[in-house]
């Protein structure tokens, strides 16, 4: 019996083939999508729980207070890691310091290449419990020691063995290798650490370093913990919370303790998707994403399951005289129930087969814009029992209707010609086309907004010219100690027009500075400062707008004592004419410029105050800007010639300023891609549904046709007649969608203190498109069925 109730329902679907092609395309999309963010998910929850004791480990985060406005920062004096070693291994197992995971030159013989990497204390292996391939965790014990990751170790040595062999970092230190481990996973915070050199190393590279181990107010460092089992991370916070306050009070630094520094832990269970404080307090962070994509995914599985049980339903209302045939033969209505549902069922399963193909196709499109690195569970029995689960459920409560009523039917009444449907029949398949088009029309809304404010942000004034900059990090001293003779070959190189040093580049502040004293600042009043510190050149490199007075001069011995501040700066100390004022930071500099505000920062905030000086020692950075008469490639040959003779020993490596600046907006633009990309499913999706519907609408409604046009109706009226019921039920779910879009996207847009305004273009536009959509879609079933010549249409029976 069960054979035969397969042959019967393959037989219908290949007989109805576009009824069957639109059903198994919209629901295979549909469940496509879903798998798709349904790894995203799984991959953005799973976030750092490679680590063994991923529930005990801490980072240690600390609140200062700013004019009243309280922010929350990661960077941590170096005296509070060893307190809370020394103090508190009651509650600590491990205590880390850190530096910054940032790029150092990595030299094995003739190899030489750039890796980012850390200095951390000796039990930073233990804390994140890596898996060593080669040696053991406890080979940071011996200073002059290096962890390789597998893939640094591969790059540098080849297939050779690594362990015990000597490196060079920074073209300074020479290092044995006493470790290898394995690669941590692309969903990992510590994803980009490819080596770990010890902290005593590190604490011997530069003077100031060794002075720094005293200083609480030197906020430059990470530190990492993990907490003994059963410790309450909540309870340690409140007892280590004024440590940092009661420490500088005591070595007398009153602007320090005037910010009121409140040091806390941060799970590493809320590092990747809570990691937003405002006012002191966590108010999440990427897990909106999350909850997004998710109600996206939701919700374009719906339209797709929508559209399955609207047109199972619609086409089995044609199927009334084949169940009044069966049940007259002597079908049983359970044989009948059994053969809706069969049918019904075959269909989502066949379509979830589709679906993991499709998904696998562009799984590595989606990997690329997402930055992800996901993988269909072709193993994991649970992701099968789940799609094939979800698909039968799908399959029942599509088939329910026709299962249940058609079933219930009288075959006296069907073979009669007396059988009609309920007058309401249509009513639910209305309803479910009107949320259908209200989703696709929040998800355009949605879409459109978040392209715009990334657009809005880009087109913002950044008080720079970025185009032909070019910046070099510095990893060794070599080009700063020959910087005039560097500078000097390069412009007889004709490749630049100027060159500059910098302690910050253009896209970033690295530094920031408080204690300055001016007249007439207000008692009491807190000052923060972006300091850059810069050579004489900088102003021409960037080519900054001079607001008020002069740039800096190379041979007046005078502009050492000099600042140039910009315009926030200049408004905050109330300076309306700030040129020739002095302002007192350990000695007086003399104001002799204004600038314009640069966007330095985020492109998303206000510009910070910001101060320039000159500094012998501003090496770090290179900056660059190159000569637009000769083509950026020649240019960059000529630069790296002159590079490779004062630095022989580092790969010339560089960025494009103005590409630095685009990396601000990645996580806006991916969001906003992603986004694009399921709306756009979501509108195929939909519009597939309607297409089945005007399909099944002008076959119901083929007398009536033929009848109008032997009467004399035009083709134009038919169309219209055939199409307004759709754009009713399309201008009803736009009167849902609109004010739903501009309640959640206006809320969106207040995350962001510089943002775009919600136009009332994008609605009207939203609108004006969702209805030519509607009719471009329905349009051809209504001509096809209003110029179908009437004859055939009336003499059916």
């Amino acid at each position: 019996m069960f054979k035969n109730y397969l042959t019967v329902a393959w037989r219908n679907l290949v007989k109805n083939k576009a009824h069957t092609l639109i059903n198994i395309t919209g629901l295979s999309v549909g469940m496509a999508v879903a798998m798709l963010i349904g790894l995203w998910i799984w991959d953005e929850l799973s976030y750092d729980k490679n680590f063994d004791s991923y529930d005990r480990i801490v980072q240690v985060w600390q609140n200062q207070t700013f004019n009243g406005v309280t922010g929350s920062q990661t960077a941590m004096p170096i005296p509070l890691g060893y307190k809370l070693r020394q103090d508190y291994k009651h509650d600590f197992k491990y205590v880390v310091l850190s530096s910054w995971n940032y790029g150092h030159i990595m030299a094995y013989g003739d190899k030489k290449l750039t890796k980012e990497g850390s200095y951390m204390q000796a039990e930073a292996p233990d804390l994140l419990t890596l898996k060593m391939l080669k040696g053991t965790r406890s080979g940071l014990t011996d200073p002059s020691s290096v962890l390789l990751s597998a893939s640094l170790a591969k790059a540098l040595f080849g297939d050779a063995d690594p362990m015990l062999k000597t490196i060079k970092i920074d073209n300074v230190w020479n290092v044995k290798v006493t470790g290898v481990y394995e690669d941590l996973p692309h969903n990992s915070a510590f994803r980009e650490l490819g080596f770990i050199a010890p902290w005593d190393l590190y604490m011997n590279t530069a003077p100031w370093l060794k002075r720094a181990e005293t200083r609480w107010g030197n906020n430059s460092w990470q530190i990492f913990a993990q907490l003994k089992p059963g410790i309450d991370a909540q309870k340690v916070s409140a007892e280590i919370k004024d440590l940092k306050l009661h420490a500088i009070k005591a070595q007398g630094d009153d602007v320090g303790a005037s910010f009121k520094p409140a040091v806390f832990l941060h799970p590493m269970s809320k590092w990747h998707l809570y990691s937003n404080f405002k006012d002191g307090f966590n108010v999440g962070g990427d897990i909106k994403f999350v909850w997004m994509f998710g109600i996206i995914g939701v919700f374009v599985l719906m339209l797709a399951c929508i559209n399955f049980m609207n047109l199972s339903t619609a086409r089995s209302e044609k199927r009334a005289k084949e169940v009044g045939i069966r049940k007259t033969v002597g079908s049983l209505r359970s044989q009948l129930i059994s053969q809706f549902f069969i049918e019904s069922v075959i269909l989502a399963v066949f379509a979830f087969l589709i679906s993991v193909l499709l998904a696998q196709l562009t799984l590595s499109w989606f990997n690329s814009v997402a930055d992800k690195n996901m993988h269909i569970l072709w193993g994991n029995g649970v992701f099968w029992l789940m799609g094939f689960g979800f698909s039968i459920i799908t399959g029942l409560i599509a088939g329910s209707y026709p299962a249940f009523y058609l079933s219930s039917f009288q075959p006296v009444k069907v073979l009669k010609g007396t059988f009609k449907a309920g007058r309401y029949a249509a009513v639910p398949r209305k309803i479910l086309v009107v949320v259908q088009f209200a989703v696709s029309v929040t998800l355009i809304i949605g879409t459109l907004i978040v392209f715009r404010q990334v657009q809005f942000t880009k087109n913002r004034p950044i008080g720079y010219e970025r185009t032909g900059l070019v910046q070099i990090d510095m990893r060794t001293d070599e080009i700063h100690k020959h910087f005039e003779a560097v500078r000097n070959d390069l412009l007889k190189s004709g490749a630049i027009i100027e060159i500059a040093e910098s302690g910050s580049p253009l896209t970033d502040v690295y530094s920031n500075n408080s204690g300055l004293n001016w007249r007439g600042k207000p008692a009491g009043l807190q000052d923060d400062f972006a300091t850059i510190s810069l050579s004489p050149e900088f102003g021409k490199v960037a080519q900054w707008k001079l607001v008020e007075g002069r740039d800096f001069e190379r041979h007046n011995l005078s502009d050492s004592s000099s600042m140039i501040v910009n315009e926030t700066a200049a408004r905050f100390m109330n300076f309306k004419h700030a040129v020739g004022e002095t302002v007192d930071w350990g000695k007086k500099y003399k104001i002799i410029g204004v600038v314009r505000d640069m966007i330095m920062s985020s492109p998303y905030e206000p510009v910070k105050s910001s101060i320039f000086i000159l500094d012998n020692d501003a090496g770090g950075l290179v900056d660059i800007r190159l000569n637009p008469k000769m083509s950026a490639h020649d240019a960059l040959a000529q630069i790296e010639t002159v590079y490779k003779q004062y630095a022989p020993g580092s790969p010339f490596e560089y960025k494009f300023t103005d590409e630095e600046y685009a990396r601000k907006f990645t996580n806006e633009e991916r969001i906003g891609k992603l986004a694009g990309f399921f709306t756009l499913l979501a509108i195929f999706i939909s519009c597939m549904g309607l297409f089945g519907m005007a399909s099944f609408m002008a076959e119901q409604r083929i007398k009536e046709i033929g009848v109008r046009k032997v009467l004399g109706a035009s083709v134009f009226s038919l169309w219209q007649l055939m199409s307004k019921d759709f754009v009713v039920l399309v201008s009803i779910s736009l009167l849902i969608a609109i004010p739903t879009a501009y309640y959640f996207m206006d809320g969106w847009l207040q995350e962001y203190k510089y943002r775009a305004v919600l136009s009332w273009w994008i609605f009207g536009l939203t609108a004006i498109g969702a209805i030519a959509i509607t009719l471009l879609t329905v349009s051809y079933q209504s001509i096809r069925a209003a110029t179908m010549n009437p004859v055939k249409s009336l003499k059916t029976e």
